[in-house]
């Protein structure tokens, strides 16, 4: 497991609007190539340089594609990472104003401390 590659997934799709509507539209495809693509790649250089290494477990790949905010948290994604790309994908399917975030946060609702660590 690799928080690490959890968080570097939500931080990089989240400041990418197209990247942010491919995860919405068509989530497995979007895991998939952001794996093969750009899992690897150092985040926030444009030199080049590339790992080999990391790879999504099959947990975080399903819940990733699942969009399972509770499950990326139990693994160790960071909420607010997960929380401001999720607003950005489902926030517009909502009429009430933090009706999205309200829903999020009740699904939540039922951990305690100690939280998952979310150290990476």
């Amino acid at each position: 497991m690799s928080k690490y590659l959890l968080n570097k997934f939500l931080y990089t799709v989240d400041r990418d609007p197209d990247l942010v509507e491919r995860y919405r539209e068509s989530p497995s495809e979007l895991v998939s190539w952001w794996e093969a693509e750009r899992a690897n790649a150092v985040l926030n250089c444009v030199t080049g340089e590339a790992s080999t290494w990391q790879r999504f477990t099959d947990d975080e790949r399903a819940a990733l594609v699942a969009h399972d905010h509770v499950k990326l948290f139990e693994l160790g994604a960071h909420p607010f990472l997960t929380l401001t790309l999720f607003i950005a994908m489902f926030e517009r399917d909502n009429t009430e104003p933090l009706e999205y975030q309200k829903a999020f946060g009740a699904r939540m609702a039922h951990f305690a401390l100690p939280y998952p660590d979310i150290a990476t």
